[in-house]
């Protein structure tokens, strides 16, 4: 018998037995089950991936440890790739034209790393945050290495989704019982979400708003728009529960989206409406007119809806004259680091009485944290991914065979389309990894080979 299999229950055992002396039989109890699971997404790291796609968009920032639960989720799953590749067991290293760009990115992104940590600008730990950036863009890689069957796929696909409703079941319940902010933050802080003093401060700082996991109401807004395109069209696809499923997903999200008075969002919801339409989409145009009659409906029956969304119509809205400033000061911004920000410190808050100016611009961001050859780099990934993954003439034919390609493609555009009047798509941890997640479906979805429609679900 080897001297590692006699020590493995030996150590096992030791430190089994220090935590039930320091922390009791729930602390015990705690490390066993995280143990198991971790060596059930080590042995099949796909695991690792449904629960990232499940838990990410319900629970965003849960901690577990130093890290958000769901980055803690990625960090096993390439644990996982990395021991199944050492053992022969997995394919090879995607090699798409996108994967490849975004693989330059993230070469890329070490210069403004190290350049930041030149400056005294912020009190962040720089390489660390990289880390965590890296690892909210790796599921463009993840899925071509575990995602290699029409199963996984529908499976992913369902985690994914189901994750959506569990949070709007979370969200729109607690709006529902209480438009308390003060219940959702002693939720959330039972979650062990960092700094709950500051999530009360955001919540209290508009609260009509809907409060959610996702803290602040335009990343609120951002997560339903990704959820919302893919919720409907999971419903044309499918039948029985799943069609329930997607439909509670699409209209719920719509709702949340006007609850949490992201005027962005739902601006882009409409634009996703409006690209069916125009694309020929069947129902599409009944659905635009529907969905306006039902933001009107939602509208006249909340008050502050009425008041964030008449704000966009004032001379004196105060966050769209921020915006026009920030647009004026980012050239300054742009020469001041010429290298981009770095990872050290965020991109600013713009706080017009002390002259301080971030900006509320997608591609702007990108120059403003990785300087020009960043932002132009993301610019290359987007439109290799396009390229990639548009379809050609009208969808007259709607089926199982393309409604999750023209979703996926759909929810990346509308995320995408908010660029132009905010960044929370850029760098935002945990949510921009749902957005990657989403456009790396989307290239994968392209390129399974597509049968001929024969029985397409709606014909014009």
């Amino acid at each position: 018998m080897s001297l590692g299999v006699l020590l493995l229950p030996v150590g096992l055992s030791l430190l089994f037995g220090m935590l039930m002396m320091l922390g009791g039989a729930p602390l015990t109890m705690v490390a066993v089950v995280g143990l198991a699971l971790a060596v059930a997404i080590v042995e099949k790291p796909l695991r690792g991936l449904l629960l990232f796609a499940l838990l990410a968009p319900a629970v965003p920032w849960m901690k577990a440890g130093p890290l958000p639960l769901a980055e803690a989720l990625l960090v096993l799953t390439w644990a996982g790739v990395a021991i199944q590749w050492l053992a022969g067991r997995m394919p090879a290293w995607p090699r798409g034209r996108t994967e490849r760009l975004l693989g330059w990115l993230v070469v890329w992104t070490i210069v403004p790393m190290v350049a930041g940590e030149l400056r005294p600008l912020g009190d962040g730990i720089g390489p660390l945050n990289w880390v965590r950036w890296v690892l909210n863009v790796s599921p463009v890689f993840l899925l071509p290495l575990l995602v290699r069957d029409e199963q996984a796929r529908e499976r992913l696909m369902l985690a994914l989704l189901v994750g959506f409703a569990g949070l709007l079941v979370i969200t729109l319940g607690f709006f529902a019982i209480s438009r308390d902010p003060a219940r959702m933050t002693a939720f959330l802080a039972s979650l062990n979400y960092p700094r709950p003093d500051a999530i009360q401060d955001i919540f209290y700082a508009d609260p009509s708003r809907m409060p959610s996991p996702w803290i602040h109401p335009n990343a609120t807004g951002g997560a339903l728009l990704l959820a919302a395109p893919l919720g409907v069209f999971y419903a044309v696809a499918h039948r029985g529960w799943r069609r329930a499923l997607g439909a509670f997903i699409f209209v719920a999200g719509a709702a949340g989206i006007v609850f949490s008075g992201s005027r962005g969002a739902l601006l882009c919801l409409g634009l996703f409406v409006a690209w069916l339409a125009w694309r020929r989409t069947p129902y599409a145009g009944r659905g635009l007119l529907l969905a306006i009659l039902l933001a009107v409906s939602l509208l006249l029956v909340y008050p502050p809806a009425q008041k964030r969304f008449a704000s966009l119509f004032s001379s004196n809205d105060v966050s769209t004259g921020v915006r026009f400033d920030e647009y004026v000061y980012f050239p300054v911004n742009a020469l001041h680091y010429p290298l981009g920000l770095g990872f050290k410190a965020e991109t600013p808050a713009s706080v017009p009485e002390k002259g301080i100016y971030g900006i509320s611009n997608l591609w702007l961001n990108y120059w403003f944290k990785l300087g020009l050859p960043g932002m132009l780099l993301f610019i290359a990934i987007t439109r290799a991914w396009w390229r990639e993954v548009r379809l050609p003439g009208d969808f007259r034919h709607v089926g199982r065979h393309n409604a999750m390609r023209i979703a996926t493609t759909g929810t990346v555009l509308a995320a995408l389309a908010t660029g132009f009047i905010d960044h929370y798509f850029s760098f935002t941890q945990v949510l921009i990894s749902l957005f990657w997640l989403i456009l790396a479906m989307g290239l994968m979805l392209a390129r399974v080979p597509q049968p001929a429609p024969s029985n397409p679900v709606h014909r014009r």
